[in-house]
């Protein structure tokens, strides 16, 4: 009978053991995975506060043909802007805003925001960041603009593209 006591009492040590070990080991992978995934969020917040500034300065050289590495060519795609409404497809918002904005300016200049935040999921991101613009026009007036920007990225091959953007500017008085 103490020999039977013992076999059920060390299988049910054992039946335990394993189950810690099972445990552990669920636990050690959602902190590989925890731990994975704070370290994309950090990479990614870097890699795109680099886009960022670099697309917003491809902007402030007064051309849109500098932008244009940052933006997918597909015909279907609909970006926002401050004014007009909105350009269907990449030509469209190419010759729009070079000829209602960026003609009439002899210097721009958009910076972006240290409050840029960064969601990802998979092969698409969107990010949002408030953005300064300050416009000097042909004639000589100074426009200073505070604007908000959300961009929809695409990684495409190893690049990262814009499918879709939205400037805003508040309303008067808010």
């Amino acid at each position: 009978m103490t020999a039977s006591v013992g076999r059920a009492s060390h299988k049910n040590a054992e039946r335990w053991r394993w189950l810690l070990y099972v445990a552990l080991a669920i636990v050690g992978a959602l902190l590989t995975f925890v731990g994975a995934r704070a370290q994309q969020k950090a990479t990614d917040e870097a890699n795109f506060r680099k886009l960022i500034d670099s697309f917003c300065a491809a902007w402030s050289t007064g051309t849109a043909e500098a932008p244009a590495k940052f933006y997918a060519k597909d015909n279907d795609l609909i970006f926002y802007d401050v004014a007009p409404f909105a350009y269907h497809g990449w030509k469209e918002f190419h010759d729009g805003v070079q000829k209602e904005f960026l003609e009439n300016a002899s210097e721009i200049k958009l910076t972006a925001g240290k409050d840029l935040k960064v969601n990802r999921r998979g092969m698409i991101a969107w990010t949002i960041v408030p953005m300064h613009l300050t416009e000097k026009s042909k004639s000589g007036k100074t426009t200073e603009m505070d604007l908000r920007y959300t961009g929809i990225w695409e990684k495409r091959g190893a690049s990262w593209i814009l499918v879709h953007d939205h400037l805003s500017a508040p309303a008067a008085g808010s």
